[in-house]
């Protein structure tokens, strides 16, 4: 196998990828705050790190790398409404907002969060570590790098990013003048200083707060990632992996977090990886807004999720990708065509072998090596399928191989995974299956009154028959 290469925003380069300690593969990837449901941007990360871990995964025994742990955060406090480290608490606000216990509003979008990934079919990490089950840690790390690096405010304790080395270097502040700079705050020492601790004012009802030497209050956001991440991996460990908006505020913030805890100018991951925006003309794709797409958005449209991971999946990580419905329809049918073919291979006799599927291997892995390049693979995927010189039983074992590393699930997605079905949709599949049958039959008995009749009937309940589609799906409910 080919060496893999990686876009580390740290050093804005190429790199071929070296883990640390090839035994043990270490990854860890900034997690949703559970105030909302994700969107479909916010889910667009997920897509690109699981197709990491699938990659790494892949390639490990071919390169003699041992096994991956991936961690996956869930902030259930302390990431406050402004990224640049101002306003309220989120998961305060929003429990503010519904009336209700933020406990429970916590366990609620953390179910949903896991649940989408599952229907994305990206695989769980290793951990979900909570915030608040390290809130006890956070308040150590505070203390260990207090007297070298903050300085306290009524409101809290505060990192003094002129104590480390090169603070902003990840995000390229000395490049591109200023990016990502934080708005001023009355009694910082400097507009980047962020809060290690945030100290509850008097009178402020908080539902998550803890004792600390600072006062009674909340760890600040920026501190969650370096504790967790030191927690479950380690204090150096590979890679780390977020949205390209973290890139300007919150890494750097977590590599200043490192070095004070390091004395060191050592960043934490050797490789910082970002992926770029989700772009929907159409809407502001942020959940604080309150209108936003979610998966659910997308299932009740008629899409099924893995239109959305196949969407995802044609874009390179790292180019900004825009969503329309007509994008998505256009994967879905794609994936329709993936799953027809598939199951058509499965259904041929064997044939003689004039060619064996070793160069379908190396493709793939040619263009997941070159900066996990999916846009790449996937036309290597549909050569494959239709490469009628390797035996069927070869195709459908490289093809396993591909579902490996993009997760398409087509080694299980049938023909009626992807029927297009909406949420306001009140015929059954059933139905419509048994109402077909009987046409076919009366077509068959060239009872052409009785057939066009049942094909009114279905399109009075929103089902379109299909009988001209290229690809024999049959029907779809528009």
């Amino acid at each position: 196998m080919q060496p893999l290469t990686l876009f580390n925003s740290l050093t804005r380069a190429m790199e071929t990828f070296a883990p640390i300690d090839p035994a043990s593969l270490r990854v860890y990837s900034c997690g949703p705050t559970v105030y909302n449901y994700a969107h479909i941007g916010n889910l667009r990360a997920y897509v690109f790190t699981d197709t990491l871990s699938r990659v790494l995964t892949w390639k490990a025994p071919a390169m003699g790398w041992g096994p991956l742990t991936h961690i996956i955060n869930i902030t259930d406090v302390g990431h406050l409404t402004s990224d640049a480290d101002a306003g309220d608490d989120k998961m305060e606000a929003a429990a503010r907002r519904a009336g209700s216990d933020i406990w429970a509003i916590a366990a609620h979008y953390t179910a949903a969060f896991k649940q989408n990934l599952a229907d994305l079919n990206i695989r769980a990490p290793a951990r979900f570590p909570l915030a608040t089950d390290h809130v006890a840690a956070m308040i150590e790390w505070g203390r260990a790098i207090e007297a070298k690096h903050c300085y306290r405010l009524p409101d809290g304790l505060y990192f003094d990013v002129s104590t480390v080395p090169d603070y902003g270097r990840l995000a390229g502040h000395a490049a591109e003048d200023g990016e990502g700079r934080i708005e001023e705050v009355a009694g910082k020492r400097h507009a980047a200083d962020f809060a290690i601790w945030r100290t509850s004012a008097p009178g402020e009802n908080r539902q998550m707060e803890w004792d600390s030497p600072w006062g009674r209050g909340a760890p600040g956001w920026h501190l969650e990632c370096s504790v967790m991440a030191s927690a479950y991996l380690g204090a150096r460990f590979d890679i780390h992996t977020g949205g390209i908006d973290h890139r300007e505020i919150h890494h750097p913030n977590e590599i200043a977090q490192n070095q004070a805890m390091s004395g060191t100018a050592d960043t934490g991951a050797n490789y910082w990886l970002h992926n770029n925006f989700l772009v929907e003309r159409d809407a502001k794709m942020s959940k604080s807004s309150g209108d936003f797409t979610r998966l659910q958005t997308l299932v009740d449209r008629g899409f099924h999720p893995l239109s959305y991971r196949l969407m995802c999946l044609q874009a390179h990580y790292r180019s900004e990708m825009e969503f329309s419905w007509d994008g998505l329809a256009a994967a879905q049918t794609r994936l329709k065509r993936l799953v027809q073919a598939v199951e058509a291979l499965r259904a041929r006799p064997e044939s003689p072998v004039t060619a064996l599927p070793s160069a379908y291997y190396e493709r793939l892995d040619a263009a997941v090596s070159d900066d996990l390049n999916t846009a790449r693979a996937l036309p290597v995927l549909d050569e494959l399928i239709a490469d009628k010189r390797i035996a069927p039983t070869d195709r459908l074992a490289a093809l396993a191989a591909f579902d490996d590393v993009l997760g398409l699930g087509l080694a299980t997605l049938t023909r009626a995974d992807l029927r297009t079905r909406p949420a306001t949709a009140t015929i059954t599949a059933e139905d419509v299956a048994a109402r077909l049958t009987e046409r076919r039959e009366a077509r068959a008995a060239k009872d052409f009154g009785r057939s066009d009749a049942i094909r009114d009937e279905l399109a009075a309940a929103g089902v379109e028959v299909m009988d001209g589609d290229p690809l024999g799906w049959d029907w779809r409910i528009g």
